[in-house]
Formats: C-alpha cells, sequence, structure tokens
C-alpha cells in the first residue's frame, strides 16, 4: 500500500537525494581549462553542448590536413583496478594519462592518427577536487597524444558506488588513410620484432599485482622499497607510456607502411603472447627471444613476493615490453634508431617465421 506524504516532513530535493547541482557545476567549470588546451583549430565548438564537433580537413596557412579515402579508427578502454592504488595513495592526477594511454595505443596499431577523445567518470558523490585531478590526468595524456579532450559525461551515482569508489573509461577517435591503414597482412617470414620499452606495469595485471603486494606481502602503500628505489605507490602509479608521437613519426617517416610496418601491436592483458598473434596472418607465428631485452626491477619483485610462475608472468603482465612493431628486415636497424631519437627504448626481440600464429619463446 502506498505511504503518504507526511505534511510534517521535510520536502525532499535532488540535493536530499544525494546530487548537488550547484556543486556539479563547479565541477564543470573547474574541468574546462583542461579540455580547452588540448584544442586545435579543428575543434569547432567549445565546450557545454550536447556533443563536439571536429573538422577532419582543415586548411589554414600554418596547419593543414586533408584525406583522400579517411576511415574512421575507434577504440575504447579503462584503467581498471589500478584505480584501486590510486585510492589508497590519494593521488589521481596520473590515472587520466593512464585512461588516454589505453585507447590510443590501441589506435596506433592501425596506423590510424589519434583526432579526439572523450571520457566518463563515476563516483558516489560531487567531488570537484578528484574530478579536476582526473581531468587534468587526461588532459595531460592528450596533450602528450596530440589528441583533442573534447567532452565526457560525470555521472554521480550514490547509490552505486562505495564511498571513496569511482571508475573511469576513455574513447579514442582517430583516422586513417586507407592505403596506408596497417593490418598486419603483409607479415613476412624473416621480419623483425621490435619491442618499445615499457614505463612498468602499465594498465595491466592489478588485481594480481595487488594481491601479491597487498594482501600476500603486507606492504604498505607509501612504504618504501630498496630494490625499486622508490616507494610502492610510485611504482604501481607510474604511468602508461604513450607511444603515439613516436609511432606516428615512424609512420610518416615510410609512407609505403605496408612495405616496411607491416604490423603494430598494443601489449596490454595477457601480454607478448596473448596480443602480438592478433595481428598475425594465418601461417606467420612469432618467435620472441626471452632475455634480449632488460626486464624492469617491478616485474622480478613481483615475482618473488608472489612466488608467481614464470609462464604466468609472462601471461598476465607486459615484462617490460608496452609495444611491438613488425617491420621489414632491412629497415629494422633505422626504425629502432628513430624510435631512440624520440627516447624510446627499442630492442630487437625476435623475428618472424612460419607456423600458426602465436607467440613462442626461445632462448
Amino acid at each position: 500500500m502506498e505511504k503518504r506524504p507526511d505534511e510534517r516532513q521535510a520536502p525532499l530535493s535532488y540535493k536530499s537525494a544525494g546530487l548537488d547541482l550547484e556543486m556539479y557545476e563547479q565541477t564543470l567549470a573547474g574541468m574546462v581549462p583542461y579540455l580547452r588546451r588540448t584544442h586545435t583549430p579543428r575543434v569547432l565548438d567549445g565546450f557545454g553542448g550536447f556533443a563536439s564537433l571536429f573538422s577532419l580537413d582543415y586548411n589554414t596557412r600554418l596547419f593543414a590536413r586533408n584525406y583522400r579515402h579517411p576511415v574512421l579508427v575507434s577504440s575504447t578502454d579503462g584503467v581498471g583496478s589500478k584505480l584501486k592504488v590510486a585510492s589508497l595513495a590519494a593521488k589521481h592526477d596520473t590515472v587520466g594519462i593512464d585512461l588516454v594511454a589505453m585507447s590510443v595505443n590501441d589506435c596506433l596499431c592501425t596506423g590510424g592518427e589519434p583526432l579526439l577523445f572523450l571520457d566518463y567518470i563515476a563516483m558516489p558523490k560531487d567531488d570537484p577536487a578528484l574530478t579536476r585531478d582526473l581531468i587534468k590526468g587526461i588532459s595531460d595524456g592528450c596533450m602528450e597524444a596530440d589528441c583533442a579532450l573534447v567532452g565526457g559525461e560525470t555521472a554521480i551515482l550514490p547509490d552505486f558506488y562505495q564511498p571513496g569508489d569511482y571508475d573511469m573509461a576513455g574513447f579514442c577517435v582517430g583516422v586513417v588513410e586507407r592505403e596506408h591503414i596497417v593490418n598486419g597482412r603483409g607479415i613476412q617470414v624473416g621480419d623483425v620484432i621490435l619491442g618499445l620499452a615499457a614505463t612498468g606495469l602499465h594498465s595491466n595485471g592489478y588485481s594480481l599485482a595487488r594481491k601479491v603486494v597487498f594482501d600476500r606481502a603486507g606492504l604498505q602503500i607509501n612504504q618504501f622499497v630498496s630494490e625499486l628505489g622508490r616507494t610502492v605507490g610510485e611504482e604501481l602509479l607510474e604511468p602508461t607510456r604513450l607511444y603515439a608521437r613516436p609511432i606516428k613519426n615512424i609512420l610518416r617517416h615510410y609512407p609505403v607502411k605496408r612495405r616496411v610496418v607491416r604490423g603494430l601491436a598494443h601489449i596490454t592483458g595477457e601480454g607478448l603472447e596473448g596480443n602480438v598473434p592478433r595481428v598475425l596472418p594465418p601461417g606467420r607465428r612469432a618467435f620472441i627471444r626471452k632475455g634480449s631485452w632488460p626486464i624492469p626491477p617491478v616485474f622480478a619483485w613481483l615475482q618473488r613476493l608472489g612466488n608467481i610462475d614464470e609462464a604466468e608472468m609472462y601471461r598476465v603482465f607486459n615484462m617490460g615490453i608496452g609495444f611491438v612493431v613488425i617491420a621489414g628486415r632491412y629497415y629494422a636497424e633505422s626504425i629502432q634508431r628513430q624510435l631512440q631519437e624520440d627516447r624510446v627504448p627499442t630492442f630487437v626481440i625476435g623475428e618472424i617465421g612460419a607456423g600458426e600464429p602465436a607467440v613462442e619463446f626461445v632462448g
């Protein structure tokens, strides 16, 4: 039976239900500078509309982009349970970089140029300071990726998330000329596999990492770890490397991509063995030599603390390789040198052979 309203009770409002619209306006106002600094003349509107407008072709004296047969590229991802580490450390201004990197690095694998980015942030109550930190990180990532942050959504869900919890998702749209698409179909036996260094765990394997560090080892977020030379929080919150500028430089340097850069892979969840095969055509197998690149100390530290099998380490983590370029042998040294100039340490980690698409570790 429906309850009759009691006139003695205070009237209900949106604010009493957990949403303060005045504070929400403050939150939006704090975002604006971080969005606008990522905009180029291709962003045709400002901020606050129902949708965003972005010009694919653009001509000015100093800035021009024109396409003959443009193909749109899209990607979406999140940060995952790395956000739990950010909450423990009370440091939220870098996970936005991770958010951008996860989607932008995926778009690069087609040979595409990331154009614009949108975010979705959900939290139990409006928190202008927290939102500002998150948006700052997203803006920093977009600046590094030469990608415009054109908008997003902040959802306040008081009955859905516990106090202190929040989640983030990101959405990237890019473009690639049809004739310049990198799809792996031209990969040949004898091609070289170049591994681009990761900055650490990036944004994958954190369910296992958190269990090892906080549950099994009982470490605290601000505890200093001598073998890492930094605190637990500093290591686990190291942002994901953005490969946008160095990869775009490589692709611009070699106009005929199919003959030079034949495959690109972002090494995320499931590591090398789960991601490299995604770009291999039938009859091509990746043979990767263990020991051909320096593995950052964080991985040995986690393996020791958790007594993790080596096979499990390679199946879960990137093991120090965040991106892979598969290229013709003749060009491999030149590409490696150019990546080094862009300050991305790069290593020859294997080659393509005949066989069913998979990664086979050797050595």
